[in-house]
């Protein structure tokens, strides 16, 4: 990475954990990543999820039609595990390139998610297929126990699920995402697996206040929840430690207005317009910009395997404010707009774009 008191440029990071929807709201959030990413892990929550090839191939064609003129970008596409998945599938998308992980979601734990799996012991064929050809696990980690508090259910799965399974499995190649915890950073840095950890941009600014503050405040509510103040502290030195086990997946995930402003809101927090100024602005703060390239841009094709990208991205230090609410191009009343993250505020860097 090459710095200056005023300016960065690093090798362009890619994001290793990206919601994109389907349909028509596909091409209006899919450019905030394509602008500043080369690659991104895809996630396949859809409704009906990501099972078979045909369906990832056909999400694949998706994205890519909806990629700006001129853009290199390339989804890395993943599939969404049940109870009845065939490890056929899994090992053929695996060596053809068409998956290149998969997802496992405890069923009914976030968004689209209630045709997970319901007990992780049920699909050891699946997880004894990917120790064997090396395709990395992406987990959700948590429980969907509505006997065990909310807050608590990432630490609860390490201990009940996460654990045992690497025990089971100790060359299954696993990403723990979108980590909260110090549970969850202290079981990654001293495994003995081979494990990884992605860590969102907003869980490195907010703590669960932000949720309550002045009132119910859904755009601040996501999965795993935001936790107490220790755990966001911990999480801002993990990510900016340097160590190889901890990298960038933002999680982004948009829900129009009248998804989020609902008796029953969404989960999910669209951070894809201001990834990497948010990121870079935690960095920054912990006097941690010489470790900024290798969380976003070195550790992650690292664990994958994939080869580093050798182009440069750069940011400057220059304030821009973000906008309270995006259109993404659905065509219809505000209620069809999105927010992103830190709406309102204003940030301190700024990516150059040509």
């Amino acid at each position: 990475m090459i710095s200056a008191v005023n300016q960065i440029s690093l090798l362009k990071p890619d994001d290793w954990h990206l919601h994109l929807r389907d349909g028509k709201i596909l091409k209006g959030v899919l450019s905030y990543s394509t602008d500043v990413f080369s690659r991104a892990i895809i996630m396949p929550n859809l409704d009906p999820p990501i099972t078979t090839l045909s369906r990832a191939k056909g999400y694949k064609e998706r994205i890519v039609q909806s990629i700006p003129k001129g853009v290199s970008f390339t989804p890395l596409m993943t599939a969404y595990l049940t109870d009845e998945m065939s490890s056929d599938v899994l090992e053929i998308g695996f060596k053809e390139g068409i998956f290149y992980g998969a997802k496992l979601y405890p069923v009914n734990v976030t968004t689209n998610s209630s045709y997970g799996v319901t007990d992780l012991n049920k699909i050891d064929n699946i997880f004894e297929t990917m120790e064997r050809i090396g395709m990395p696990l992406l987990i959700h980690g948590e429980v969907s126990d509505a006997n065990v508090d909310v807050f608590d259910r990432e630490a609860v799965f390490i201990e009940r699920h996460l654990d045992p399974l690497l025990r089971r499995f100790p060359s299954l190649k696993v990403v723990l995402e979108h980590i909260t915890t110090i549970d969850a950073i202290d079981f990654v840095e001293n495994s003995k697996a081979t494990l990884a950890a992605t860590i969102t941009p907003h869980h490195l600014h907010i703590n669960r206040n932000a949720m309550f503050l002045g009132g119910l405040r859904s755009d601040f509510y996501c999965l795993p929840t935001a936790k107490r103040e220790t755990h966001r502290i911990a999480l801002r030195k993990a990510a900016t430690s340097g160590k190889p086990c901890f990298f960038l997946g933002t999680d982004s995930a948009p829900h129009t207005r009248q998804f989020k402003e609902s008796s029953c809101g969404c989960a999910g927090i669209f951070n894809a317009p201001f990834a990497l100024e948010s990121y870079l602005k935690v960095f920054e703060e912990e006097k941690a910009l010489d470790r900024f390239e290798a969380f976003a841009s070195k550790n992650g094709p690292n664990f994958y395997g994939l080869p580093i990208n050798d182009e440069y991205i750069t940011l400057v230090k220059k304030d821009i404010e973000v906008p309270q609410i995006l259109d993404v191009g659905l065509e219809g009343d505000p209620s069809d707009f999105v927010k992103p993250f830190h709406s309102g505020e204003i940030l301190e860097w700024s990516v150059v774009r040509d």
